[in-house]
């Protein structure tokens, strides 16, 4: 039997709305009212719901939702050896509230000891898959690791470890191989890269949060470039890998702005991925233009369903931006999904379960008419 390949006509970037009695045992667990045990059985429960309602809707992925994790990105680092994190001070500036995640720092030379717990968590899942559904897999993307530990803010730390960022790089690549390599060995063909980096760049001030001037930041481009290609390049020739491209996403707010011209070029033209999964949801994202730089026949996510308000989208309105994107890359090498997780981080954004469920509907349907 083929190996279903993501993405699909209708489709979704990975995380989804914690469940209250989810909420409650995390709660718990974190004041030792519960053991870890406890917390898993909630958790399995929860994502069995979640997988459940997925198939009840027609979608031929399966995640768990990150229903495991506080945030789309720091797990995934925590589980490294030479990582360390602690409650923020200041959270991450984002419009109008600021992201209260855990400050995440690199205290020792980064290694793996065992195997990534995101490969369990991803055995869970493809259990459930069948002849019309397969499971994937959603981790940071390389660039974005790189940029967490690279950038002004943590770049002190990181020398204490690292002379230079290319050993960092180094590192990663390797600390990720084993990654993608385990994930593969447990049944995964099916890979996301999520990653800001490319929004940062985008966004004019972009350069100042690298600490770099313009010519900086197309160096780093680059760089962002480089390690991402170069994990990806350890991935089996069997197994699908993408990306999501993102500008933030936590509690309904963003961190950046800006079309995707800037950064067009490489991300692009350049990036040896299998799809984009790309937000133009609202007037942040610019227009389809860089499209026309996609190259070879990889395909795009069109996100144009927003998870950041609970306002459902006019059917007719999406089908036009649809064919407004085919001017510049052809329709079958078009999907449909929202913009971005439902709940990147564990507060998740604001909306309710049932509009969730009423955007992932609008989707396919308009998929559906679309391509049928």
């Amino acid at each position: 039997m083929k190996t279903l390949q993501t993405p699909f006509r209708y489709d979704y970037v990975g995380s989804f709305l914690r469940p209250q009695k989810l909420k409650e045992a995390r709660r718990a667990f974190d004041t030792g009212r519960i053991s870890h045990d406890d917390l898993k059985k909630v958790e399995d429960e929860a994502i069995t719901e979640l997988i459940g309602k997925l198939k009840e809707l027609g979608y031929p992925v399966l995640t768990d939702g990150e229903f495991r994790r506080a945030t789309w990105h720091l797990d995934f680092m925590w589980a490294f050896d030479g990582i360390g994190h602690e409650p923020t001070k200041t959270g991450l500036p984002f419009h109008g509230e600021a992201a209260m995640i855990d400050d995440t720092y690199i205290n020792g030379k980064l290694g793996l000891t065992g195997e990534h717990p995101f490969v369990e968590h991803f055995r869970f899942v493809k259990q459930f898959e069948d002849e019309k559904t397969v499971a994937k897999q959603t981790i940071p993307a390389p660039a974005q690791f790189l940029a967490q530990f690279a950038m002004p803010f943590n770049r002190a730390a990181t020398r204490e470890f690292y002379s230079t960022d290319e050993e960092l790089e180094d590192d990663i690549v390797r600390v990720y191989g084993k990654v993608i390599h385990d994930l593969y060995a447990a049944g995964c063909r099916n890979l996301q890269l999520d990653d800001c980096t490319w929004g940062m760049l985008a966004d004019k001030i972009g350069p100042s949060l690298y600490g770099t001037t313009r010519e900086g930041a197309a160096a780093i481009q680059k760089k962002h470039r480089d390690i991402n290609n170069r994990v990806i390049a350890e991935a089996p020739s069997d197994m699908i890998v993408n990306t999501h491209v993102c500008r933030g996403n936590f509690h309904s707010t963003f961190a950046s702005s800006g079309p995707y011209d800037g950064v067009a070029d490489i991300l692009f033209g350049e990036e040896n991925v299998n799809a984009y999964y790309l937000e133009f949801d609202d007037e942040r994202s610019g227009g389809f233009s860089p499209l026309a730089k996609v190259s070879g026949d990889k395909k795009v996510v069109l996100g144009l369903v927003t998870t950041k308000s609970p306002k459902l989208e006019s059917r007719q309105m999406l089908i036009d931006r649809i064919h407004q994107a085919a001017r510049y890359i052809p329709l079958e090498r078009l999907c449909l999904s929202p913009q971005c997780g439902f709940a990147s981080c564990e507060i998740g954004n604001k909306l309710t379960q049932e509009e969730q469920w009423a955007k992932l509907r609008l989707v396919k349907e308009v998929a559906e008419e679309v391509w049928g």
